[in-house]
């Protein structure tokens, strides 16, 4: 069966494009990749907030560890440096107890504030001689 008479061309036809239904495709698919980045961004976020929180309970483990460290090592600090134990390491290395004429009289913190003044009063006028 044939419609058209064989010496005539079909002619091409065309279409008009719908507008509002290509605005609606392109409206929905912004729509579309603003929710999935949305979606992307807040999976990122969670990630990165678990991560934090590792390092920080990592951290935390690691802090409390020295705390324990320095403690025990203050304390061990302070037993070698106890005048039991080092009174029979001074005389093994030749040292006697001092005598009473080998020690000075202390200074009462009065005369120790007047020297630092006195110290520092010679700074100031020599940067001011330097200066001029």
């Amino acid at each position: 069966m044939e419609r058209l008479p064989q010496q005539q061309p079909n002619a091409s036809i065309r279409r008009t494009r719908d507008v509002t239904a290509l605005s609606r495709l392109a409206l929905l698919l912004f729509c579309g990749l603003v929710l999935a980045g949305g979606f992307v961004f807040a999976a990122k976020q969670h990630f990165a907030a678990v991560q934090y929180g590792y390092q920080s309970e990592t951290l935390r483990t690691e802090r409390k560890k020295l705390i324990e460290d320095n403690q025990r090592l203050s304390l061990e600090k302070e037993t070698m440096s106890a005048p039991s134990k080092l009174e029979p390491a001074a005389r093994q290395l030749g040292l006697k107890p001092a005598t009473a004429g080998q020690l000075a009289p202390n200074e009462s913190k009065k005369t120790q504030t007047q020297q630092s003044k006195e110290v520092t009063e010679k700074k100031v006028s020599a940067k001011k001689a330097a200066t001029r």
